[in-house]
């Protein structure tokens, strides 16, 4: 699916038409400033996505963290603050 593509300033003056078109058609836009890309509206499904593919991606970190620190041990608050010299 490719995204529509409007500047800014044209968006100001659609935007219930490109909320419209990306609430209910679930198309996505594409907004752009200067002829470059800076924003995007999406449909509320695809932002839930992003956020579960993000969730997944730092519950994986977080498990690898926790088994590096099973493995290599952890240090206190108080050493860690010392050896960064704060």
């Amino acid at each position: 699916m490719s995204a529509d593509i409007h500047s800014i300033a044209d968006a100001r003056t659609g935007l219930s038409e490109i909320i419209n078109r990306t609430a209910y058609r679930k198309e996505r836009v594409v907004l752009t400033r200067r002829g470059k890309q800076v924003a995007a509206v999406v449909p509320i499904e695809d932002l839930e996505l992003l956020e579960a593919i993000e969730d997944r991606l730092d519950l994986d970190t977080a498990r690898k963290a926790l088994n590096e620190a099973g493995k290599k041990g952890t240090m206190t608050w108080s050493s860690l603050k010392s050896e960064l010299g704060l």
